[in-house]
């Protein structure tokens, strides 16, 4: 709590101070009351004409007494609400911070739905307590400053209204002991339904053509059971805890009112002095309330500050560089030197790179080929820095990149992965990632980009062009658009090294190769480009082939020097070729039979256009499919 109230200290001072005014007044209330008991009101009943007259001036005292607990009142809780929002606000910024900090190795460990949680409700849950906290931090001046008044009173009465101090401790750790393990197991289960949620979300393609959407429906049922059965018994433990914190001060009342009755006909202590304890017990009722709102929130606010600590504390975040980057207009060089990358999984550590030396001259096309799990993801991803590498140095022009400030980098490389996120914002706002009004590429450089990603046609065809809406993920785009327009995304950046991450393999062939030779005619300004490639078609225009397996770079070379020796390598190119010619022919003989279907049925010259356009469609998605056949299982690392 106190880093909370470091946080925000201005405006928990301004709450505090307020609500510690409103504890002061409150027991002045009530000192107030007994003097006017004592001097005015039973001197006035027993017939005192000067009491009387004095009447109004205890009034206005009392009312000057109310009209400031009111203003401490209004000042305590527009302070208080301030400084829980802006915690809040602060703690979901530093988790959302921190996740576009870590590396996606941690990611990649890391459930979204849990994310999802960390940011919602754990941030609520670890900011609930502060919102009470004030009033009760007020309480605790008001007890303190009633306490001092009692025991100049009577100590006896003192003890008698204190009382209930150690009573409610004691009662908060047994509850604290009981609600801490129950809140945890509520909270982790708030991030378990919200993951099983985002899974069934993401693959509502999947669930709607299999039809399982019935047991996605279980698996959340029973989550949200779970979850349900764990917030009954928060619900158990604080139906115990709140009960006990109301009646305390009650408590505390009868037991002043009888002691005070004892001391009264002792004659040790006068009719105001028991009032003013009385009334003093009675009027801290509710803010005691506050205090055991505070304690009763305290529980879920501890293991929701934990569960968020874990993120904003976790390691393996990249070091921030420092150097710079020089600029230019050519590509980059690239150089790997003995090049590493160990991760941990299974309680053991997996080399995924290994001794890697590879030198990229600026310019370059270069094709990254390999089996399933040789590395290629791994490889090309040192290039943007999304990970740093266990041992050796990634150098780009000469600098090493963990030694590049992180502007310098970005302006520089740029990365399109296969999976091409599209905002659901317009055309314009998703190639160019600014807002308006903030400095950026203009139209013209966006259309520039956009044909060279060869997408400028579909963006052309649409009613609004470059300020069109797309939807969510870009779902009013098919897969190769997408794709093509996040090549796009990156180009219009001028990148001098553009990594593309089998970032094509929605995209036609034809259009591909169309893309990777439009790049290649940039001239002066041609970027270096490094791709994980599938194809044969597309490895084939590369400058130089990488071959990789097994964490280790096997030959560097032309695609026809590697042919010529690379067993491994010609084994691959083989299988796809041959893969190829089989899907190949299946295509022309489904074309062929299209062909006999339609002449039978006599169809008009309007449905042989459209049939002309529907096989030349079906051409492009087979013709896609001859590659992506043999790709199954080689597109994921």
């Amino acid at each position: 709590m106190g880093r909370g109230i470091r946080d925000e200290p201005r405006t928990y001072a301004l709450a505090i101070g307020s609500s510690a005014l409103f504890g002061a007044l409150t027991v002045a209330v009530s000192s107030a009351i007994g003097t006017a008991t004592d001097e005015v009101v039973v001197p006035a009943i027993a017939g005192d004409e000067a009491a009387r007259g004095r009447i109004w001036v205890a009034g206005l005292v009392l009312a000057g007494i109310a009209v400031s607990l009111a203003a401490s009142v209004a000042a305590r809780r527009i302070f208080a609400g301030n400084g829980y929002a802006a915690l809040q606000a602060r703690h979901r910024t530093a988790v959302t911070r921190q996740y576009l900090r870590l590396p996606m190795s941690w990611h990649r460990s890391h459930p979204a739905g849990q994310l999802l949680s960390n940011a919602n409700s754990d941030v609520e849950a670890a900011t609930g307590v502060f919102n009470p906290l004030p009033f009760a931090l007020g309480v605790v001046v008001m007890i303190g400053v009633a306490a001092v008044m009692l025991f100049r009173v009577d100590v006896w009465l003192a003890c008698a209204a204190l009382v209930v101090i150690p009573v409610a401790i004691a009662v908060n750790i047994v509850f604290q002991r009981s609600m801490s393990p129950a809140i945890t197991r509520a909270q982790q289960l708030r991030a378990e339904v919200s993951d099983v949620a985002h899974e069934s979300f993401e693959a509502a393609l999947l669930v709607t053509s299999l039809g399982t959407a019935d047991r996605e429906e279980r698996r959340f049922a029973e989550r949200t059971d779970e979850l349900r059965a764990a917030n009954v018994r928060v619900g158990v433990v604080r139906a115990f805890f709140d009960p006990v914190i109301e009646l305390l001060p009650s408590l505390g009342t009868l037991l002043v009112l009888a002691v005070g009755t004892v001391r009264l006909a002792a004659g040790d202590v006068a009719a105001g002095d028991i009032v003013t304890a009385a009334y003093l017990l009675t009027i801290m009722a509710v803010p005691v309330r506050a205090f055991g709102w505070v304690l009763g929130e305290l529980p879920r606010a501890l293991v929701g500050y934990e569960r968020i600590s874990r993120v904003v504390d976790a390691g393996g975040g990249l070091r921030p560089g420092t150097g710079g980057l020089p600029g230019g207009r050519s590509g980059l060089g690239v150089r790997l030197d003995g090049v590493g990358v160990d991760v941990r999984a299974g309680g053991r550590e997996i080399t995924l790179l290994d001794d890697v030396d590879l030198a990229v001259e600026p310019g370059t096309t270069v094709a990254v080929v390999g089996p399933t799990g040789a590395g290629k993801t791994t490889l090309v991803s040192l290039l943007a820095r999304l990970s740093d590498p266990t041992r050796g140095r990634v150098l780009l022009d000469g600098a090493d990149v963990r030694d590049v400030r992180e502007p310098d980098l970005t302006a520089q490389v740029a990365l399109v992965a296969q999976q091409a996120f599209v905002f659901e914002d317009s055309v314009r706002a998703n190639v160019t990632l600014v807002d308006d009004g903030d400095p950026g590429p203009d139209d013209e450089q966006v259309w520039e980009a956009l044909r060279l990603a060869r997408v400028d046609d579909v963006v052309s065809r649409l009613p609004e062009g470059l300020d069109a809406p797309l939807g969510e993920r870009g779902a009013n785009l098919s897969g190769g658009q997408r794709q093509r327009l996040a090549i796009a995304r990156a180009l219009v950046r001028r990148p001098r090294l553009l990594v593309l991450d089998d970032a094509t393999s929605a995209v036609d062939p034809r259009v591909e190769q169309q893309i990777l030779a439009g790049l290649a005619h940039e001239g002066a300004d041609r970027p270096t480009v490094v791709m994980v490639a599938y194809r044969m078609s597309s490895v084939a225009l590369a400058d130089v082939v990488v071959h990789v397996e097994s964490g280790r770079v096997v030959d560097v070379g032309t695609h026809d020097e590697l042919l010529a020796r690379d067993a491994g390598y010609r084994e691959l190119a083989t299988a796809y070729a041959r893969e190829a010619e089989r899907r190949e022919q299946e295509r022309v003989d489904a074309t062929d039979d299209t062909a006999r279907e339609a002449a039978e049925d006599g169809r008009d010259g309007h449905d042989e256009d459209r049939r002309d356009d529907d096989l030349e469609r079906q051409e492009v998605i087979e013709e896609d499919d001859v590659v992506r056949h043999v790709e199954t299982g080689a597109l994921e690392e």
